[in-house]
């Protein structure tokens, strides 16, 4: 089966499921309850942890949700949290983006915080951090790469054994969209079976999320 991919974000990929333009929308994020209720099904293929990124160079290792929140409303600063005084630049996603809503979900934070930066990639997330000392930021975990740091939350590491068991609290599924009672054609019903039966999950896994089959 051949497969095209454009790699937008989440509440695109939703609606293209619901206005036909897509055979599966691909969310990663859960589908809210609206969105439920208007027709569509989300089926849940993996978990990802949504990593707390800072600048190498910072001292901080292990932060709460809490402190979380309070860095990136701007109710703390970095001396706050055990760090070196300073004010803290928060990076973000896009409104719309998978990552930001369920950071924002988990620490409560929709609305409310003050980003010194709002892009529109994890890879821009991640360099942006590693080039400001006084940087927080926060990026898929399978995309992180040795040029920042991932901190711990409430003590637990993240990785896939944390996320796979619920311990590490920062993570977000990710989701097929599909229309409740719409038929997939043949092609877009053998991907939607083959992504979600246990022969995908060392693909899943290569990738650095966490399958939910296998």
């Amino acid at each position: 089966v051949g497969v095209t991919y454009d790699p937008t974000g989440s509440g695109t990929g939703i609606e293209a499921a619901s206005n036909g333009s897509a055979d599966i929308g691909l969310s990663s994020r859960a589908l809210k309850e609206e969105e439920s209720s208007a027709g569509l099904n989300g089926t849940t293929v993996a978990l990802d942890g949504i990593a707390i990124i800072v600048n190498a160079e910072n001292p901080v290792n292990d932060l709460s949700v809490e402190q979380i929140a309070q860095l990136f409303t701007g109710t703390a600063d970095w001396s706050a949290v055990g760090g070196d005084a300073g004010e803290v630049a928060c990076i973000g996603r896009e409104a719309g983006s998978g990552t930001r809503d369920g950071f924002e979900s988990i620490t409560g934070t929709a609305d409310s915080c003050k980003l010194s930066q709002e892009l529109t990639s994890t890879g821009d997330v991640i360099t942006a951090v590693s080039q400001n000392p006084d940087a927080i930021g926060y990026a898929s975990l399978a995309s992180i790469k040795d040029t920042v740091k991932a901190l711990n939350v409430d003590g637990v590491t993240p990785g896939e054994a944390t996320v796979k068991d619920g311990s590490y609290k920062v993570q977000r599924p990710f989701v097929l969209v599909t229309v409740d009672g719409k038929a997939l054609s043949p092609a877009a019903q053998a991907f939607f079976d083959y992504a979600t039966s246990s022969d995908a999950a060392s693909i899943i896994a290569k990738a650095g999320a966490v399958a939910v089959a296998g």
